[in-house]
């Protein structure tokens, strides 16, 4: 198959959303990432070190996710209620 010059397409990479298990292009989503034993935050670079998760951009997502256990699941960690709330709170601005 021959390519014009200049219609070279890019590899999009894709993700799924932990919550509502949509495959959506990597930059559309939030990644959380487990940055020690115990802790988590959000990683606007998405490509922080260590084992990550991915969310929409949608507060229902974001409450599935960290309410059902699937974020607690991918990560392979425990959250509390108030990291819980913390990670909410911190994401209340990035969403759409």
């Amino acid at each position: 198959m021959r390519m014009e010059r200049g219609s070279i397409r890019r590899h999009t990479p894709q993700r799924t959303c932990v919550a509502c298990r949509k495959v959506r292009p990597k930059w559309e989503l939030i990644r959380l990432v487990r940055i020690a034993a115990d802790d988590v935050e959000i990683d606007l670079s998405g490509r922080g070190a260590g084992r990550g998760a991915y969310l929409c951009r949608e507060r229902g997502c974001w409450e599935d996710g960290l309410g059902s256990g699937n974020v607690e699941y991918a990560l392979r960690i425990t959250l509390t209620r108030d990291k819980r709330d913390r990670l909410i709170k911190s994401a209340e601005e990035l969403w759409l």
